[in-house]
Parts: C-alpha cells; sequence; structure tokens
C-alpha cells in the first residue's frame, strides 16, 4: 500500500474522518469524501467502539478479511465501509494534498524540536501529532510516556535520550551531535521532550548545536507543566486577587547543584507566586533560601508530581512545611512547586475530585465575601 496512506490517521481520527484498515490491521487512513465514484457500500455490521479510536483499538476490530477490498471505519457512525480497490491511489493522492494544506510537511535531513506537554497526551497539540505521525526516527526524554509514543508511525525509530538527575543519563553534548548525524542521513528527526522545549528543557542548546551544523529546523512549543500541570492539579498561576506576576526558577543547574547564581532575595520580592522546576533534590536549600529572603514559613505551596497522568500526585503544604511533609509522603520526581497564595485556589478548583463526586472545599479559599464574578 502507498506509504503515504500512513499519514496522520490519528488526525483523521479527531476530525471523524473515514479511516482506511488494511485487512492485516494496520491502519493505513485517508478520508473518503461523499461521491459517487467512490461505490461505497455501508455494511450492515455495526462497531460497539467509541468515537474516538486508538491504534490498538482499530487493530482489534473485526472485520471482513477480503484480498479484494480495504476496510474502512467512519468513528462518527461506527459503521463498516467497504471501498474498492481502484479508488484507493485517487483518494490517497486527496488525502496527501489534503495533508498538505492542513500542516507543515517534515522533509528528510529536517529536525523538528517538539514540546510533548506535561505528561496527558490528550495535551499535545495538532503540531506535535502532526510531527509524531510523520517521522521516520524520534528521539525522545525521559518525560515523554508510552501513551505519547503509540501516536507515533508505527515505522518509526524510538530512540530513548532521557535525562533523569542521579540516574545515568546521556550527555548533553552527544544527544545534540546525534540529532545532527540522523538529519545528515537525511532522515525526517522528531526531537520530542516533556512539556515544552525552551522552558528549562535545553531545546535552545540542541537547536543552536544543530543551526551551527545547518541543520534546518523547525520549533513546536508544548504545554509547559509549570502552567499546563498546575492548572491540571487545580491551580491557577495567576489569579486577580493574588498575583500580577509569576516567576520561572529552575530547581538545578547543568551540573545538577542547585543554582548558586540564583539572588533568590530579588526573586521573593519580585513575584507574589513562584513555580520550580526540578526543585525536589534540592528542597531543603530552596526552602532556606526563600525563608531567608523574607517568605513566611505558613505561605501556602503545593508540589505536584507526574502531573497530568494518572499517576499525578498534589501535596498541600506550607513552606515551613514543606521538607518534612514530602518525606513522610516520599513523594518523587518529575515536580512541580508552587509558592504563593495562588495555591488556595485549588480548594474550590479541584476539578478532578469534582469528577469523583465530591463538592469543592472552600468556594471562596482566599476570603474575599464575595462572589467570583464581582471581583
Amino acid at each position: 500500500m502507498d506509504h503515504r496512506l500512513e499519514c496522520l490517521i490519528d488526525a483523521a481520527f479527531a476530525d471523524q474522518s473515514p479511516m482506511l484498515v488494511d485487512t492485516k490491521f494496520r491502519v493505513s487512513a485517508f478520508p473518503t469524501q461523499a461521491s459517487p465514484d467512490t461505490n461505497v457500500i455501508k455494511a450492515a455490521t455495526q462497531l460497539d467502539q467509541k468515537s474516538s479510536l486508538k491504534r490498538e483499538q482499530v487493530r482489534n476490530m473485526k472485520v471482513v478479511q477480503n484480498k479484494r477490498k480495504k476496510v474502512t471505519v467512519t468513528p462518527a457512525t461506527s459503521m463498516l465501509l467497504f471501498l474498492r480497490e481502484p479508488y484507493i491511489a485517487e483518494y490517497a493522492q486527496q488525502y496527501t494534498n489534503s495533508i498538505k494544506a492542513r500542516g507543515p510537511i517534515l522533509q528528510p535531513g529536517w529536525v523538528w524540536l517538539c514540546g510533548a506537554g506535561p505528561g496527558d497526551a490528550g495535551l499535545l497539540t495538532l503540531h506535535a501529532l502532526n510531527a509524531l505521525r510523520q517521522a521516520d526516527v524520534i528521539v525522545y526524554d525521559a518525560l515523554v510516556g508510552p501513551d505519547i509514543l503509540e501516536w507515533a508511525n508505527s515505522t518509526a525509530e524510538l530512540i530513548y535520550a532521557g535525562k533523569r538527575g542521579g540516574k545515568p543519563s546521556a550527555k548533553q553534548r552527544d544527544i545534540s551531535l546525534h540529532l545532527v548525524e540522523l538529519a545528515k542521513k537525511g532522515k525526517k528527526v522528531l526531537r520530542l521532550k516533556g512539556g515544552d522545549p525552551f522552558v528549562f528543557g535545553r531545546g535552545g542548546e540542541e537547536a543552536q548545536t544543530l543551526v551551527q551544523h545547518q541543520i534546518p529546523i523547525r520549533i513546536i512549543p508544548g504545554i509547559s507543566a509549570g502552567i499546563g500541570g498546575l492548572a491540571y492539579a487545580g491551580i491557577p498561576v495567576t489569579h486577580r486577587d493574588v498575583n500580577q506576576s509569576v516567576t520561572f526558577v529552575t530547581g538545578h543547574d547543568q551540573s545538577g547543584e542547585s543554582p548558586s547564581s540564583l539572588n533568590w532575595k530579588a526573586i521573593s520580592d519580585g513575584s507574589q507566586v513562584l513555580v520550580i522546576y526540578m526543585g525536589i533534590k534540592h528542597i531543603s536549600r530552596i526552602t532556606s533560601e526563600l525563608i531567608k529572603a523574607g517568605r513566611s514559613v505558613s505561605e501556602p505551596v503545593a508540589v505536584v508530581t507526574n502531573a497530568t497522568t494518572d499517576n499525578q500526585q498534589v501535596l498541600e503544604t506550607t513552606l515551613g512545611s514543606m521538607k518534612v511533609d514530602l518525606e513522610k509522603t516520599g513523594m518523587s520526581p518529575p515536580a512541580i512547586i508552587c509558592v504563593g497564595k495562588s495555591v488556595l485556589m485549588r480548594q474550590a478548583l479541584d476539578w478532578q475530585s469534582m469528577i469523583s463526586g465530591n463538592s469543592p472545599r472552600n468556594t471562596d479559599p482566599l476570603n474575599r465575601g464575595r462572589p467570583a464574578e464581582a471581583s
């Protein structure tokens, strides 16, 4: 079958376009437009499937085996459709053209640096999904989970290049030069990073290396955990009754130690809300520096680990108690730490708890004594 059919099947699922599935259950999709020329015959068999289908669900569907016909699935109607073979090439070309109109094409010899978001595959951008479906090689980091990788092109080579504190990891120089090597081999390379590649993700270093080696690049931003991960936990990083500024801080430097260059007094004075990435390892020093800089020991703090995933944990504590409370819970990285009164808003905005049937703990956690719309 034409390799062009393998592009962006999951994007087609998302917009409810019919899918092409070959008789070996390998997904190779393209939209089939309603037209007399297609000679589409609707089968009477209904599929007991959800409208949003993943690759493995399609692979496990019971379909009629017929060497002369391909089977298409319409998620919106859960109906089997049979499309005669002569029309496949024609509509494959139409699909290829529609992809060109819908999003950029990942060309051989290019590297796309892409943010995969904070963890939940549903938070991928459309450009990220487009990239996953086209790449020959995907170089991914430790915060990119299997739910995201399963959206990849089925023929793509997956290369792990994770860097985790305290664990054996590839050197940054080696990762950057490997991207150069892959691009020079004519591969369509996707460098996939958790969160946003330019927010404490060393994406700038890798992009600069590629440019210095004359490798063409595209940058695809992602949802950073410091914003999206906290939002998932019901914590807005900005709230009009709390703050007019927010500061994002890294908890360790290139050596893995707590950054010695940070002016904690200026950081403390400069923003009502602080968001700290990768801070658990050095939580004692960070806590001490912030209290020394004038932050109150009773200031609200939230620690969110494995944000937006099924393993998400949230600790609500205070600056003075954070170290001890973390030790009690045994929570471990990856983690985002939020310091400031916006943490209190989780008492009203813990939407995941509400979905489980619980009532909000406090609909006025800032004690404003007025409806939110009157703010």
